[in-house]
């Protein structure tokens, strides 16, 4: 009995010392809709893309729309997007994801004084250039 109890302590502890040096994983989120509440729909076969995008103290991009999910991750600083058609505005922070809007005029912008920087996933169909339309300016 000694014996069994001695090889199941040691099993413990050997699996306690494994643990200790796997990899920590933390969920960043979970999420089936764009921020503004669209069902997120996936092509089918999709080409993954993966950027990082960094946008200077007062940059702005045009007013663009995504036809295709595109996520985001705030990597630094503080990213504020606009929806033209609504005219509301949001800010997300550094560390936070988001699955952008899809099919909705709109245009992210660093109204800081720091860098700020994004990781940028996008989903679309294999041999699509693009998934950012940009308005024509009026």
């Amino acid at each position: 009995m000694k014996l069994v109890f001695a090889t199941l302590a040691f099993a413990a502890a050997a699996s306690l010392a494994q643990a200790a040096d796997a990899p920590v994983t933390a969920l960043i989120d979970i999420t089936k809709t764009t921020i503004t509440g669209q069902t997120i729909t996936v092509p089918a076969n999709p080409e993954v893309r993966v950027n990082t995008v960094t946008f200077a103290p007062g940059a702005r991009l045009p007013v663009h729309k995504h036809l295709y999910p595109h996520y985001v991750y705030v990597l630094q600083g503080t990213l504020s997007v606009t929806n033209v058609d609504t005219g509301k505005s949001f800010d997300v922070k550094e560390g936070t994801f988001f699955a952008e809007m899809i099919d909705t005029w709109h245009f992210g912008e660093n109204k800081t004084d720091a860098p700020l920087k994004l990781l940028v996933i996008d989903q679309m169909p294999v041999g699509t250039k693009s998934n950012t339309i940009v308005r024509d300016a009026k």
